[in-house]
């Protein structure tokens, strides 16, 4: 599933000894897996901490752990160990952690949820925000709902309209209309309040 190259098993087992602690191990999880801004992370780990859904690797004088969760997007997954006068550089190379783009076969709803992880919310980010699918009706109008700070937020038309509508529009071209579902009146934190500033995507 995971190759982890000796030069690899060899740093870690450095790190794990510079912490000190009797059976502490570490633990691979994938973020935003099956999205281009998918990411491998990498913490220490007691046993404790375990939840019995990882898969483990025996390597010698310590245990590497993959999240259940991540187990599926780092099939076929190397890490290596690359020495240099600096200190070096661990790769960590997961050919499968981003997925595959739905191609024009795939559903509507499954293309819209795709730009919108995978482009739009990386950016909204910046912002504390995100956006996610209430629904796309039979005319192939979709309707978003804010969040974070894009809820309640004084320049969320712009944005709705130059931003997210702009680019779902050109990746997605069968939808009809882009609409805000959201309540923004209930908005805790939003970026901007009132009307100023600009859009959240440039």
């Amino acid at each position: 599933m995971i190759e982890i190259s000796e030069r690899a098993q060899a740093h870690f087992r450095r790190l794990l000894a510079q912490q000190g602690g009797d059976g502490l191990g570490i633990r691979l999880r994938v973020t935003a897996a099956g999205t281009p801004a998918a990411n491998c992370e990498l913490e220490f780990c007691e046993p404790g901490e375990l939840d019995g859904s990882e898969w483990t690797i025996e390597c010698p004088g310590f245990e590497f752990h993959v999240e259940g969760a991540s187990v599926p997007w780092i099939e076929g997954a190397s890490i290596d160990f690359e020495p240099s006068p600096t200190g070096g550089l661990l790769n960590i190379r997961a050919p499968k952690i981003k997925g595959e783009v739905p191609g024009a076969e795939a559903g509507l709803i499954e293309r819209v949820r795709y730009v919108l992880e995978a482009e739009i919310n990386p950016r909204l980010a910046s912002h504390g925000g995100r956006v996610s699918l209430l629904e796309v009706d039979a005319e192939g109008a979709v309707v978003l709902q804010f969040g974070g700070g894009c809820h309640g937020c004084g320049m969320v038309d712009v944005t709705l309209r130059h931003g997210v509508e702009k680019t779902l529009r050109e990746r997605v071209p069968e939808i009809t209309a882009v609409r805000d579902g959201t309540d923004h009146a209930g908005g805790a934190k939003p970026y901007y309040r009132g009307r100023q500033g600009r859009s959240a995507i440039g």
